[in-house]
């Protein structure tokens, strides 16, 4: 009796285990600063999560705001990713279900014909047509002795975090992609302001010369001249009004709403939003912390750590309880009074020969979880390029702006000085269309870096991981 109970005891006392690497978190080196620091970046020791937590509203654009409340509430490709985070919950729930006994109920009746009697004491005399009614219960539960099960939750639990981890990194591309594509709109109208300004403007160059052409003080030549720069101005607004459509359409989607339904929301023309460039980018840690992207990676490499110790607990024996009770009798009123039949088992399954296909399972999963590890110091790395190239940017644009705008007005102060001196006889009309040709290049380029340096802002608290912990409206 020892020797036949003495391997179970063993298996028993196993049960404890779980094979498989215990996950660790990987150890990232991260930089002490960020490189690209601006002078107008403010370098804070952390960055301020009540700023980042809602960063559009430090563009102070009510507009904006019930844009961005619309997109997440109603987003598709947010829900989406919700309705993965409840997949996963459930997944999670599976797996937590395989601790537990199995318990089913199970009913039936048949009918033999039969010419032979047969006398019993427990159930009577039976011939001719009998009839067989039983009910019972079955359970079975498998012992986790090597820990697979456990690691199959380990790894749903895992797997949850990524699909909720996911859910936040969708998140923070909605509320980019939308506050940049407000931004869009409002760099596709200031466009369209100054190049409408412009086209009047030439306008009234085009009619001085007509009548000085018909006094005899200007050429016909100088006439052409300025209805080719009034018509090629005129050419150029077409094109400008495309892109601002495509933008309010990519807005509206972005809103869960169809293209049109955001002409008459945004048909005011409004400047580019502006917000101070003095962000705290903190420090390049906190990126690990608040990124949902890296917390996707780093959960999915926990997701497949565990599951090599379930492929490992593949390779060990498993044990299994089973057992039914079931009641017979010879009619279904007299079930529960009927015959009882108690079973219990006990069975132990040991894979002895696969082909080696456990043992390379095993080697398949290791090779995963070395795939999901580089996949997670790509993503960091990825992280810190963002970053770095978001703070760059800000400070090229600032001063690149500075520059358009002093460059701005002196085109204005050339463009009146060219006209009123070729209204004096003193320069020729070249003159008047190359200054004009100047403004209008100037004050476009100026009407993009406006639109630039707020979006360059956008992608800067983007890649911060602001606006992680925003969630859709269930």
């Amino acid at each position: 009796m020892e020797r036949t109970y003495l391997p179970l005891a063993i298996l028993l006392a196993l049960a404890g285990c779980a094979v498989g690497p215990d996950y660790r978190p990987p150890q990232t080196v991260t930089p002490d600063e960020w490189h690209a620091l601006g002078a107008g970046t403010a370098a804070a020791p952390t960055a301020d999560p009540a700023v980042l937590a809602d960063w559009w509203k430090t563009l102070e654009d009510p507009i904006l705001d019930r844009l961005i409340e619309q997109a997440l509430a109603n987003n598709k490709t947010a829900k989406q990713a919700y309705a993965s985070v409840v997949e996963a919950r459930a997944r999670r729930g599976i797996a937590a279900a395989d601790f537990w006994p199995s318990l089913g109920a199970f009913a039936g009746g048949s009918r033999t014909n039969s010419d032979a009697r047969v006398s019993d004491p427990d159930v009577g005399v039976s011939g001719g047509n009998d009839e067989i009614y039983n009910a019972g219960l079955d359970s079975g539960w498998e012992l986790d002795l090597f820990g697979g099960q456990r690691r199959a939750l380990e790894a749903a639990n895992a797997q949850l975090g990524a699909s909720e981890a996911d859910l936040r990194d969708v998140l923070v591309t909605l509320l980019g992609d939308v506050a940049l594509s407000y931004v869009d709109v409002r760099t596709a109208q200031s466009r369209l302001s100054f190049a409408e300004k412009n086209l009047e403007a030439q306008r009234g160059v085009l009619d001085i010369t007509g009548w000085r052409a018909e006094a005899g003080l200007a050429t016909s030549l100088d006439v052409e001249r300025a209805q080719s720069n009034y018509q090629q101005t005129r050419a150029a607004i077409p094109s400008l009004q495309s892109s601002l459509v495509q933008s309010m359409n990519r807005l509206a989607v972005l809103t869960g709403d169809p293209p049109g339904s955001l002409e008459a929301t945004l048909a005011e023309r409004k400047p580019v939003p502006v917000a101070s460039l003095e962000i705290a980018a903190g420090v390049p840690a906190d990126v690990l912390r608040r990124r949902p992207d890296i917390r996707v990676a780093e959960r999915r490499l926990a997701a497949q750590t565990a599951q090599v110790g379930v492929a490992t607990a593949a390779l060990y024996p498993s044990l299994s309880l089973s057992g039914s009770i079931t009641l017979q009798a010879l009619s279904a009123g007299d079930v529960l009074d009927g015959f009882q039949t108690d079973r219990l088992g006990l069975s132990l399954d040991v894979p002895l020969f696969r082909g080696g296909a456990l043992r390379q399972n095993v080697n398949a999963q290791n090779a995963l979880v070395t795939q999901a590890l580089a996949a997670y110091e790509a993503t960091v790395l990825a992280a810190y390029e963002e970053v770095e190239n978001a703070l760059s940017a800000s400070s090229n644009e600032d001063a690149r702006h500075e520059a358009l705008r002093l460059g701005v007005e002196s085109a204005r102060r050339a463009s009146q000085l060219a006209l009123t001196q070729y209204n004096s006889g003193l320069v020729d009309f070249q003159t008047v269309l190359d200054a004009d040709r100047q403004l209008l290049a100037l004050e476009d380029s100026l009407a993009v870096s406006d639109g630039e340096m707020t979006a360059n802002l956008i992608r800067l608290y983007k890649a911060l991981g602001g606006g992680w912990n925003a969630f859709p409206k269930e």
